[in-house]
């Protein structure tokens, strides 16, 4: 990443060891989203297994454990997971591997996409986001001034990616597949990999997105849904017309908790995937702009721990995740809101989903830990004339 010029003396680091705004922000989008999963599954959960509590008490488990990792993460520190980060990448890849297996992964809404673990289940495709931060934000420290090199900044990290994308595809998870492409582009943008290399890649993978999407027919199905969405509101747009249905009905100030019509049994995936469309008609703009606003304080705090990290490994981990939690917030909402076809993607911190809410907190503790850094990897001193 290039230098910029400083624009005063380095910060020093928080009294508290860390960025308290974007703990205050993690945890209040944590709190909020235990809130609305019980608020939008309590119905169904009382129909289904009889026990109005069961995804609350069970999104509560991978809250505590995922604020367990935040603090272990925390107290290890970024640096420490440096050494760490291409074993797990090879321990998710396997798990990837094994989820496609049959006895192995289960099954479930026409997806493989879980590994049965007892008491609980586990999504590989959640911490792959988070391995492969840290395994670019490795190998890109590390190369610095190489980057520029086709078979040393470019090839090795698409090759890697891809290995990632192909797997997440075969468990029919195009929404984890994009943002892995998006982590992808992004790091090695801020590597500095030539302008020219990143085109190609775009365009190529823009081709084969099209031919993953045109070639399958429940994906085509979202497109037109989501083209069309009052023309099928009976068949395929059902669910996109539902949640606008209940972000209209939301008004200024909402229907007021529990009080949405959208979870009866006419939103699917009410607690999930469309979580933002319960907020919205239950709290109204105010909710949903709280919502927001908590999502630009975190992608503000993890922007400012990228630019104030003491080394490139940790300025790499920042952005890498900083741009996970944002661009998985920004895609669902879009979905949510009309403006892209379903992804199948939750809304960070906030939907349902034991394997996303540890994962992404374990992922926040790592942030946390770089933007305890003084001084700055990006931050150049000035010159004795002033000039940077």
């Amino acid at each position: 990443m290039t230098s910029r010029p400083a624009t005063g003396a380095p910060r020093g680091p928080s009294p508290l060891g860390f960025d308290p705004w974007l703990l205050a922000a993690v945890l209040l989008l944590t709190g909020f989203g235990l809130v609305m999963v019980y608020s939008a599954s309590a119905v169904t959960a009382a129909a289904r297994v009889h026990d109005e509590f069961y995804f609350l008490k069970r999104q509560l488990l991978a809250a505590a454990a995922g604020v367990a990792f935040l603090a272990l993460l925390l107290r290890v520190g970024y640096r420490r997971l440096e050494p760490v980060s291409t074993p797990l990448l090879f321990l998710v890849l396997a798990s990837l591997v094994a989820v496609l297996l049959p006895g192995v992964g289960r099954v479930a809404g026409g997806a493989r996409r879980w590994i049965d673990l007892g008491a609980f289940s586990f999504q590989p495709a959640e911490a792959a986001k988070v391995a492969l931060v840290l395994y670019l934000a490795r190998s890109l420290s590390r190369k610095k001034e190489r980057m520029r090199i086709f078979s040393v900044g470019f090839l090795p990290h698409v090759l890697v990616t891809g290995a990632l994308v192909g797997l997440v595809l075969l468990e029919r998870d195009l929404g984890t597949a994009v943002i892995l492409v998006l982590l992808l582009f992004v790091m090695l943008f801020a590597g500095g990999v030539k302008l020219g290399y990143l085109a190609g890649a775009v365009l190529a993978a823009s081709l084969a997105g099209y031919e993953v999407v045109v070639h399958t027919r429940y994906r085509m199905d979202r497109v037109t849904a989501f083209l069309e969405p009052w023309k099928y509101r009976d068949g395929i747009g059902f669910q996109i017309v539902e949640s606008l249905l209940g972000i209209g009905n939301g008004g200024f100030a909402g229907q007021g908790l529990g009080q949405g019509k959208g979870k009866l049994f006419y939103l699917p995936a009410a607690h999930t995937d469309f979580i933002a469309a319960v907020v919205a008609e239950e709290t109204g703009l105010l909710g949903t702009a709280l919502l927001l606003g908590l999502f630009a304080v975190l992608v503000w705090r993890g922007l400012r721990a990228t630019l104030s990290a003491p080394d490139a490994f940790g300025c790499y981990l920042a952005l890498g995740l900083t741009t996970l939690f944002g661009a998985q917030a920004l895609v669902n909402l879009a979905v949510v809101f009309g403006m892209l076809p379903t992804k199948g993607l939750t809304l960070p911190f906030v939907s349902y989903g034991g394997s996303s809410l540890v994962t992404l907190l374990a992922g926040a503790g790592m942030l946390l830990s770089a933007s305890a850094g003084a001084g700055g990897f990006l931050r150049a001193p000035r010159a004795a004339g002033g000039t940077p």
